[in-house]
């Protein structure tokens, strides 16, 4: 029994041996070039030469690996600008889809432009009139204010309330309206920029006014 046990061990101890041996023939080796251009063949490699690629050799001198050059600064920003690209081609193909969800000829938006400029201009319409109102509320009190000073009555707290009231009114009024007027101008100019990609997406030219008249369909 221990006989048969000392040969196994043996040939398990040769076995190893030799699969050592094996690696240790096939260790790998490196091909590359120096800072001068020469050819260096080598089992170790600096870092530097690591950057201008390498190849792998097995022990008979065959090529096992290529190792690419490392990108140069002007690559990867190439690379990063083609990324970029197709990320913003992705973007510009997503909004496209949404808007001939929308609409399906530049025309249709021109009517849908329309008919949002009308509703925020006839808001603002409404505004004016309603500082109108208020604007002649305001000389009604402003103007027994002045009556009771020149008869040198005081004058109550309740009509200088409302006075100052009346004017913050207006003065919220207005900036409610130069507001509204700057959403115009964007809804406008987004409406526009639309219509164009409309048209290079659709292959169809608009054939109504993108300036305001009289009726909207």
């Amino acid at each position: 029994m221990h006989k048969r046990l000392t040969v196994f061990s043996a040939t398990a101890s040769a076995l190893l041996l030799s699969l050592g041996m094996t690696t240790l023939a096939e260790a790998s080796m490196y091909r590359y070039s120096d800072e001068e251009g020469q050819l260096v063949i080598s089992n170790t490699i600096p870092q530097q030469a690591t950057k201008r690629g390498y190849d792998i050799l097995n022990s008979n001198g065959r090529v096992v690996e290529t190792i690419p050059p490392a990108p140069t600064e002007a690559e990867i920003a190439a690379r990063e600008a083609q990324k970029q690209r197709q990320k913003e081609l992705t973007i510009q193909r997503e909004q496209d889809t949404r808007l001939l969800k929308r609409f399906s000829h530049p025309d249709q938006a021109i009517k849908a432009m329309h008919r949002k400029l009308d509703e925020l201009r006839g808001l603002i319409q409404l505004k004016r009139g309603n500082i109108s109102v208020i604007s002649s509320q305001l000389d009604n009190e402003q103007s027994r204010a002045a009556n009771m000073e020149r008869n040198g009555q005081k004058i109550p707290d309740a009509t200088l309330d409302k006075i100052h009231r009346l004017e913050s009114q207006i003065r919220d009024i207005e900036r409610e309206i130069l507001w509204q007027s700057q959403e115009i101008e964007a809804l406008k100019q987004a409406f526009e920029k639309d219509i164009k990609r409309l048209e290079k997406v659709t292959g169809e030219t608009r054939t109504l006014s993108l300036e305001a008249t009289s009726t909207s369909d």
